[in-house]
Formats: structure tokens, C-alpha cells, sequence
């Protein structure tokens, strides 16, 4: 019996699991900002997380802008009502999109979980922390693939909930943001036993290749 109890008391909860995605939000959406030079370098800073050096934004405005916007993600998470969140990179001048960082957001079966890991132990943070680490150096590497963007650019944050979710009036209505002519490169996923999330990107293709 004691057995059982310690395995529920450590096992994530809903509450965890939001804390943990959203976490891993707020680090992977910077590095995608860093990485593809959206802001210039000198406005971030290092940080360890992960067993990782992530370089994490300086500026003010953006921090604020980021951190409201995952804290109702993290209430949405809560409420069981998101299903994906995306980051689009789009040119200053056209509004082309150039790049769409999609992250689907996965709620798992309770009953079903239950059932096929009830010998299982619960998935512990320091694993959970490795599956993101997996993910993060993958943003870093992205570099290596991704087309060199050589214009202006800004971004977006978009938000999949459901339909009958009540949205903040600071919200509003946006079109997808779809990379035409794309690429689309998926990169690791990693679970909490609570969420799946699941990411990839998709880019523009150099129309000299095509």
C-alpha cells in the first residue's frame, strides 16, 4: 500500500503538467527568436535550464508580451481546452509568412493511461527535462536546415483552443499564417504522462531549388 501511495503522490499532476509546458514554451519561443535573429543578439542573455545554455530575451516589452500570453496558454492547458500553439516569423515589408513553429499540444488518455501504465512508474521531471533537452537542442540546430532570413521580420503567436472557450478581449481572430510553397521538418516530442506535445516547422522553399 505504501508503495502505490508514494507512486500517486509523485506521479504529475494537470497543474504540473500545465507549469511544465508552459515552462518549456516560454524557452523554446525564445530560442526560435534568437536563433533566427528576429532581435538582435545583444538583447538576450544566457540561462541555464535543462542541462542547456539558453540565451532568453532582455527587453522588457517582449518579456512582458511573452509572459502574458503564457499565462492564459497555462489556463487553457488547465481547462483542457488547447490544442496547439504556433509561432509565425512574417516579413516586415510583404507580411509573408516565412516560417510557422507549430507545437500540438496532446491531452492523454486518462482511462487509457491508467490502464496500460498502471505497472508503470510515473515518468519523473529529470526525464521529462532530457525529452525537452532533445527538443531545444533541435530548435538550436535548426540553423543548420532552415533558410538564412536576410529580411526585417516580426512574429505571431497564435492560439488553438476550443470554440466555446471564453478569449480575453486583448485577443483576436488571425488567418493561420501558412508558409506557402513549404518545407515541413518534425522535430521530437515529449510527454509529461498527463500531455503530449509535438512540434515541427515549416518554411519557405527556395524557389531556386524548386
Amino acid at each position: 500500500m505504501l508503495k502505490q501511495e508514494q507512486l500517486t503522490r509523485d506521479k504529475i499532476t494537470l497543474k504540473g503538467s500545465a507549469k511544465i509546458i508552459t515552462e518549456f514554451f516560454d524557452y523554446g519561443l525564445n530560442s526560435i527568436l534568437f536563433q533566427r535573429g528576429i532581435y538582435p543578439a545583444e538583447d538576450f542573455k544566457i540561462v541555464q535550464k535543462y542541462g542547456l545554455n539558453i540565451l532568453v530575451t532582455t527587453d522588457t516589452e517582449l518579456q512582458l508580451y511573452i509572459k502574458n500570453v503564457l499565462q492564459q496558454v497555462e489556463n487553457w492547458i488547465l481547462a483542457k481546452t488547447i490544442k496547439k500553439l504556433v509561432m509565425t516569423i512574417n516579413s516586415k515589408d510583404t507580411r509573408e509568412t516565412l516560417e510557422r513553429w507549430q507545437f500540438d499540444i496532446h491531452l492523454e488518455d486518462e482511462e487509457e493511461s491508467s490502464q496500460s501504465n498502471s505497472s508503470k512508474p510515473p515518468k519523473t521531471e529529470k526525464q521529462i527535462s532530457m525529452e525537452i533537452q532533445s527538443v531545444i537542442k533541435q530548435i538550436t540546430a535548426s540553423v543548420t536546415f532552415l533558410p538564412i532570413i536576410e529580411e526585417r521580420c516580426t512574429f505571431n503567436i497564435l492560439v488553438y483552443a476550443g470554440q466555446d472557450v471564453k478569449v480575453p478581449t486583448a485577443w483576436v481572430d488571425s488567418d493561420p499564417h501558412h508558409v506557402k510553397n513549404s518545407e515541413q521538418v518534425r522535430l521530437r516530442s515529449f510527454s509529461t504522462d498527463v500531455h503530449r506535445v509535438e512540434a515541427m516547422v515549416a518554411y519557405r522553399r527556395d524557389p531556386e531549388l524548386c
